[in-house]
C-alpha cells in the first residue's frame, strides 16, 4: 500500500470513492453537453477478507484512479471487481486492473459476458455473472446484485451494500455535474443537470426505470452511488420519486396525443399542416397541436415527442433534402421510448419530393409504428381538392392512432 498526499472520500466506514473528476469535458456521447464538466464515479469497499472494487473510470484517467486504489490497499487484496456498465467510461481501467490484480474475479451481468471478453481481449478471463437474488459476502460486507437491464445498455444492473444501506445504482439517478465537493448535501445546485441526463439517457427506457423502482424500493436506502455526479446521501428518495414522477404517464389513455410538426419555405407544408389539423381536431378521443419547427428548440422537442402518441412531421423537399430543423426533430426521437407511437409524414414540393420518403425510411429505422398509408405528397401550392386530401389523410391517421386495424409497416 502506497501513501497518497491526496484526500481520500469516504462513503462509509471502509467504502470509499476512487472515481476522477473530468471538468474540461463539454460534450458528452456527441449528444449530450456538460456545461461544467463530468465525473466517473468509482468506489472501493474494504472487508477484513479482502477488498472489492466497483467500477473503473476511463483509460484516459486511469492513473489517477489507481493512485486511489494503491492509497487503500495493495492488489493481492483485491477479491472482486463489479462492473454494473461496460461502457468505456465506467470500464476503461479494467484490462489494467487485472493484469495488476489477476487473482480477482470480475462480476458482470450474463448480458456482459461478450463485451466483458472483447474489452479485455482475453477468453480465460475469471468472471462470474450475476442477477437478482444472487449475493456476495466477503468478511463483513454483503453485495446484493440486482438486474436492471437497459439502463441505459442491455448489460447494465445494479447492487446494494447491506451493512452500510448504499445503492449502487449504476448510470441511474447520475448527472454529468462536476463537483470535487462531490456529496449532494454539499455541491451546488444540480437539479437542472440532473434533469437533463435522465432526459438524453433514462427517458427512452422509462419502463425498465419503473421496473427497476420495484426493484430499489424493498431496500432502505442511505445513499446513492451513482456513476457520474454528485453522490445522493442526504435524501436519496426524493431522485427517486422524481424518476419515478418522469417515468409515469398519467393521462387519459383513452385519450392519444398527436403531434403535427411541420417546415415550411412558402406556406404551402404550412398549409397543409392546418388542413390535417382541421382532419384531426373533428375526431373525439384526439387532442391535436400543430407546431412550427422554426420556432422549437431541441428540449421543446423533446417534450413534445414524448408526450405524443401520434407524430406526423411536414417538410417540404429543398436540394434534393429535407431542411436542417426536420432532421433535428428526427434525432431528437433518439431520446424517447418509441413503443406504441404512431408516426408519418407528409409534405410539399417543386421538383422532386424525396424529402417525405426519406423521413418515412427514418422513422421505420427508429422502430415507429408507420402505417401504410396513400404518401402525401403535393407539387408546389395545394389546391382546395388536395387541401382536402390533407384533411381526410388526417381523419385516417387519427382513425389509425385511436387503433384501427391495419398492418404497420416497422423495419
Amino acid at each position: 500500500m502506497n501513501n497518497s498526499s491526496e484526500e481520500l472520500i469516504e462513503l462509509a466506514k471502509d467504502v470509499y470513492f476512487i472515481g476522477v473528476f473530468d471538468p474540461e469535458i463539454r460534450t458528452f456521447d456527441i449528444i449530450m453537453k456538460t456545461a461544467n464538466g463530468s465525473s466517473y464515479n468509482a468506489y472501493l469497499i474494504k472487508t477484513n477478507e479482502g477488498v472489492i472494487i466497483v467500477d473503473t473510470v476511463k483509460l484516459e484517467f486511469q492513473d489517477e484512479f489507481f493512485k486511489k486504489v494503491e492509497a487503500l490497499c495493495s492488489y493481492d487484496e483485491i477479491k472482486y471487481v463489479v462492473s454494473h456498465h461496460l461502457e468505456p467510461d465506467h470500464a476503461g481501467a479494467i484490462p489494467e486492473l487485472i493484469k495488476r490484480a489477476p487473482q480477482a474475479k470480475v462480476l458482470i451481468s450474463p448480458q456482459a459476458t461478450a463485451m466483458l471478453k472483447s474489452l479485455t481481449q482475453s477468453e480465460t478471463i475469471d468472471f462470474e455473472t450475476v442477477w437478482t437474488n444472487k449475493s456476495i459476502t466477503l468478511g463483513n460486507k454483503t453485495l446484493k446484485f440486482l438486474t436492471t437491464p437497459y439502463l441505459h445498455w442491455p448489460e447494465t444492473m445494479s447492487s446494494y451494500l447491506v451493512e452500510d444501506k448504499i445503492l449502487f445504482s449504476g448510470d441511474v439517478f447520475g448527472s454529468h455535474y462536476c463537483d470535487k465537493r462531490l456529496f449532494e448535501d454539499v455541491v451546488g445546485d444540480f437539479s437542472y443537470a440532473f434533469k437533463y441526463y435522465y432526459d438524453h439517457i433514462m427517458r427512452p427506457f422509462k419502463s425498465y426505470v419503473l421496473n427497476a423502482l420495484k426493484l430499489y424500493e424493498k431496500f432502505e436506502i442511505k445513499t446513492i452511488a451513482t456513476l457520474h455526479g454528485p453522490i445522493l446521501n442526504q435524501n436519496p428518495q426524493k431522485y427517486i420519486d422524481l424518476y419515478r414522477q418522469y417515468s409515469q404517464n398519467k393521462r387519459d389513455e383513452e385519450t392519444k396525443v398527436l403531434s403535427i410538426f411541420y417546415l415550411t419555405s412558402y406556406k404551402n407544408t404550412r398549409n397543409m399542416a392546418e388542413a390535417i389539423y382541421e382532419g384531426c381536431e373533428r375526431m373525439e378521443g384526439i387532442v391535436a397541436n400543430v407546431y412550427d419547427l422554426a420556432s422549437l428548440d431541441e428540449q421543446n422537442m423533446i417534450q413534445l415527442l414524448d408526450e405524443s402518441d401520434g407524430i406526423l412531421v411536414g417538410t417540404p423537399t429543398i436540394n434534393g433534402d429535407a431542411p436542417k430543423p426536420v432532421w433535428d426533430l428526427l434525432s431528437c426521437m433518439m431520446y424517447l421510448e418509441k413503443r406504441g407511437k404512431v408516426a408519418q409524414a407528409f409534405g410539399s414540393y417543386g421538383w422532386s419530393g424525396e424529402a417525405i420518403d426519406m423521413i418515412i425510411d427514418r422513422m421505420k429505422f427508429l422502430n415507429f409504428k408507420v402505417p401504410p398509408m396513400e404518401l402525401l405528397k403535393i407539387k408546389l401550392i395545394p389546391t382546395q381538392e388536395e387541401l382536402q386530401q390533407c384533411k381526410s389523410f388526417g381523419v385516417e391517421f387519427c382513425e389509425i392512432l385511436k387503433g384501427k386495424m391495419i398492418e404497420m409497416t416497422m423495419n
